[in-house]
Order: structure tokens, then C-alpha cells, then sequence
């Protein structure tokens, strides 16, 4: 059995900025077999194909016990969070998969130099795991009506990541209750509609799924009149949150941003050399919507902006 504050102290030690831990017990159905049957899910049919392992992480680590719940601060003081930004916050630097993934390693490191044969799966974003259900079952924060883990200290501005254990820890964290009391504004701001006020997500008419999942093909053209001027992610619920606050920036180097956040819409939407785009992006979440991708959804932003 392992104490639950070394847990914590180990991830705090590995650049992590809050941690909880849950039992491993498999998670309620009802919430993503709902989503997935009234198809909000949009084009990502890997959320249904994987579904049984996304609720029972015993399928991605036999004998797993706990799910160290685990959360990165991306806000720095330099990050560009005008209305005008072209580039959601969290992908304006070095792309969070590799950040957290670098930070995960350096925690398994320090585990397996407790105890060798502690078996441990570790997820960032791409793992068919619901992080944000295994962040609020810990206690890590609570889901917003924006769909997104609210923490006390950061507000939504965290990357999220699990580490599943094949060990009890002495304490369980408990769930937070939700402290958006009767706020609505994350809602009053969304521009599609795509929020549904009980913390779901309409992926059909979401702005983020649209620039980043579904940057290949034509745009939605029910979205069409609403794009911009993100084109990719969409930051517009989270800046209307009062959970995000300019004191919850953390200055965590590694998400420091780089010179693509400083671009403007007509920028990208006039870039016509793909090898100014490799240079710019490398690195980068970017290349996920790729250089066809990333013009597309500029052009849309400056088409709904006359």
C-alpha cells in the first residue's frame, strides 16, 4: 500500500501543479453512453469504439487499484488571451502531450525508485480514458456547465493526465461539489450553441472540434457564419469563467508560448508556404490541423468576420 501524500509529493516533484487520487473502480455508463447515443460525439467514433476501456481502467491495467488523478498549470503571464486570438492558449507553446508525457515519466522514475515492480499505466489526452471524469471522481476539481475540470487554484487552465497504479494508497480523495452556484456565462458566450448547460458538450457545434477534429474536408456550414477568429480551439467559454483569474497563471516554462502566438488571423489565412508553416509549428499541437487545415479555418474566420 502506498501513502497517498508521497503519491502527491512525487507529482508535485515531477512538475505537476495539483493531484488527487480515486479508487479504480469502473465508472457510471449512463453519462457517456447518453452522449454517445444522442451523437454528440461528432465525427470521433473512437469515443464508441473504445467505450468499454474508457469506463473500466482495469482494461488498460489488469489489477489496477488506484487512478492518481494529475493536472499541469498552461497559463503564463506571457500567453495571448485577447478575443482576437487566433490560437486557443493551451496549444499557443510547445505541444502538451510531450510536456506531459516528459512529466509523467520523470513521476513513474521516481515511483519504480520506491518499488520496482509497481505497475503503472500513464495517459495524456490520447488513451481511451476519461480524464475529466477520473479528475472530478478525485476530487482534482469539479465539471463546469462548460463541460471542462474546474480547479480551485487554476480555474480550467490545466492539462489533465491519469496514472493508473497497481497499488491501494491509505487515503481516497473525495469528489468536490460544484461551486458555479447559478452562473451561466459560459453558456451566454458560447457561440453555436454547443453547450448544453449540464456539463455536455455538442461536438457537432463546437468550434474546438471543428478547427482541430475536424480539420480535414469542408467546414460545417451551419458553423460557417459563426467561425472565428479562433481557428484552432476555441477559448471563449474559458475566458468568460470567473474561475479564470490572471492570478492562476503559473509561468510553468515548458508551456511557454512561441512566435505563432503572436500572429494575426490574416496571417495564417494568407500563408501560402508550407515551409514557413513546418518552421513555425514544429513542435507544436498545430501540426494535428496540418497547413490545408489551419488556412481553411482562417479563411472561414475572416469569411464571418464581413
Amino acid at each position: 500500500m502506498l501513502a497517498a501524500h508521497t503519491l502527491k509529493a512525487l507529482a508535485r516533484q515531477s512538475g505537476f501543479s495539483v493531484a488527487a487520487v480515486a479508487r479504480a473502480a469502473p465508472l457510471d455508463p449512463e453519462p457517456l453512453d447518453t452522449w454517445l447515443a444522442a451523437g454528440h460525439h461528432a465525427s470521433m467514433d473512437w469515443m464508441a469504439k473504445t467505450r468499454e476501456a474508457r469506463l473500466d481502467p482495469a482494461k488498460l491495467l489488469p489489477g489496477v487499484q488506484t487512478v492518481l488523478a494529475l493536472g499541469a498549470c498552461y497559463l503564463t503571464p506571457a500567453h495571448r488571451l485577447d478575443v482576437s486570438a487566433p490560437i486557443a492558449p493551451s496549444a499557443q507553446g510547445r505541444d502538451y502531450h510531450s510536456v506531459m508525457r516528459d512529466k509523467l515519466k520523470v513521476l513513474r522514475r521516481l515511483l519504480g525508485s520506491i518499488d520496482p515492480s509497481i505497475e503503472t499505466f500513464a495517459t495524456v489526452d490520447t488513451a481511451p480514458i476519461q480524464e475529466k471524469a477520473w479528475a472530478a471522481r478525485a476530487g482534482l476539481g469539479w465539471l463546469g456547465r462548460h463541460g471542462l475540470l474546474v480547479t480551485p487554484d487554476h480555474g480550467t487552465r490545466v492539462i489533465l493526465a491519469t496514472l493508473l497504479i497497481d497499488r491501494a494508497v491509505d487515503v481516497f480523495d473525495a469528489p468536490l461539489p460544484s461551486r458555479c452556484g447559478a452562473c451561466t456565462r459560459c453558456l451566454d458566450v458560447c457561440p453555436t450553441g454547443a453547450l448544453l448547460g449540464d456539463g455536455r458538450l455538442d461536438a457537432r457545434r463546437c468550434l474546438a472540434c471543428q478547427t482541430i477534429e475536424e480539420s480535414e474536408g469542408a467546414f460545417r456550414p451551419e458553423l460557417l457564419p459563426l467561425a472565428g477568429p479562433a481557428i484552432f480551439g476555441c477559448d471563449v467559454c474559458q475566458r468568460a469563467c470567473p474561475w479564470n483569474r490572471p492570478e492562476h497563471a503559473c509561468g510553468d516554462p515548458k508551456f511557454a508560448p512561441r512566435p505563432l502566438a503572436a500572429l494575426q488571423l490574416e496571417a495564417w489565412a494568407e500563408m501560402s508556404d508550407e515551409a514557413e508553416f513546418d518552421a513555425l509549428t514544429r513542435g507544436t499541437a498545430l501540426r494535428r490541423a496540418g497547413f490545408a487545415g489551419l488556412r481553411r479555418n482562417a479563411r472561414a474566420a475572416l469569411a464571418a468576420r464581413r
